[in-house]
C-alpha cells in the first residue's frame, strides 16, 4: 500500500475526496467517449488526463530517427517472428489515457489480439518516443509514469537533436535507466536478441550497415 493511499484511508474527509475523484473520472470518461467518436485516421492525437492533445508536424530529424528505428525493429521482429511492430498512428489504450507512441512492439500474445481492422491497440511491450520540444515534458512525465505503472517492459527515449538514446527497463514495478549514450550498442531486454549500434538511430550509413547485419 502506498503512503498516499494510507494517508487517504486515515483522512476523515475520505468520502468527500472519493466523491470528487469519481466525479472527475466520470467527466473524463464522457470526454474520452467523445474523443473516440470524433477522432479520424488522419488525426495525430492523444487523450491524456481528460484532455485531447493534438500533435503538430515533426521536424525531419525526428521523423528520420523514428523511421530508422522502425526499419530495423520491424525487420528483426518479422524475421524472428516475435510479434508486431507499428509506428506513430497506433492508438494504444491504457486504463485512463490513450497514446500514439512513435514506435511500439507487441509480443506474440498481444499481437494475436490485433487484426487489420484494429483501431484501439493494447498496451505495448516496448515503446519508443522521439523527443521534441512540444512533447518532452509528457514523454518524461505522465507517459513515463503510465508506461511504468502498466507493464510496458522497456521504454526508449531518443533525443534526435543531441543524438542520445536513453533505455529504461522495468525492474519490478519501476523503471531503471539501463543506458544513456550516443555511441556503443543497445540490446533490448523485451525484444529478445535485438541489438543495434546506437548510431544507427541517427546516421543513415550506420542504419544501412545495421540493416545488412540483421539480414545477414
Amino acid at each position: 500500500m502506498t503512503s498516499l493511499v494510507a494517508e487517504l484511508l486515515d483522512d476523515p474527509a475520505l468520502p468527500d475526496k472519493v466523491a470528487a475523484l469519481q466525479e472527475r473520472l466520470a467527466g473524463e470518461q464522457t470526454r474520452r467517449a467523445k474523443f473516440y467518436e470524433e477522432i479520424t485516421e488522419g488525426d495525430k492525437a492523444e487523450f491524456i488526463n481528460g484532455e485531447v492533445i493534438m500533435h503538430s508536424p515533426a521536424m525531419a530529424r525526428h521523423t528520420a530517427a523514428r523511421v530508422r528505428l522502425t526499419k530495423l525493429l520491424h525487420t528483426y521482429v518479422s524475421m524472428q517472428r516475435l510479434g508486431q511492430v507499428y509506428d506513430e498512428k497506433s492508438l494504444c489504450v491504457f486504463p485512463r489515457n490513450d497514446y500514439e507512441p512513435d514506435v511500439v512492439f507487441f509480443g506474440l500474445g498481444k499481437a494475436a489480439l490485433i487484426d487489420l481492422t484494429t483501431l484501439k491497440f493494447p498496451i505495448p511491450d516496448f515503446i519508443c518516443e522521439v523527443l521534441s520540444d512540444s512533447t518532452e515534458i509528457r514523454d518524461r512525465g505522465v507517459k513515463f509514469r503510465d508506461f511504468e505503472a502498466h507493464g510496458v517492459g522497456e521504454y526508449w527515449l531518443v533525443d534526435a537533436e543531441g543524438e542520445v538514446l536513453e533505455q529504461y527497463l522495468r525492474r519490478g514495478d519501476r523503471y531503471e535507466l539501463a543506458l544513456k549514450s550516443g555511441s556503443g550498442e543497445v540490446a533490448s531486454s523485451v525484444v529478445k536478441g535485438f541489438r543495434i549500434p546506437v548510431r544507427a538511430l541517427f546516421d543513415d550509413g550506420e542504419n544501412l550497415r545495421a540493416l545488412r547485419s540483421l539480414l545477414a
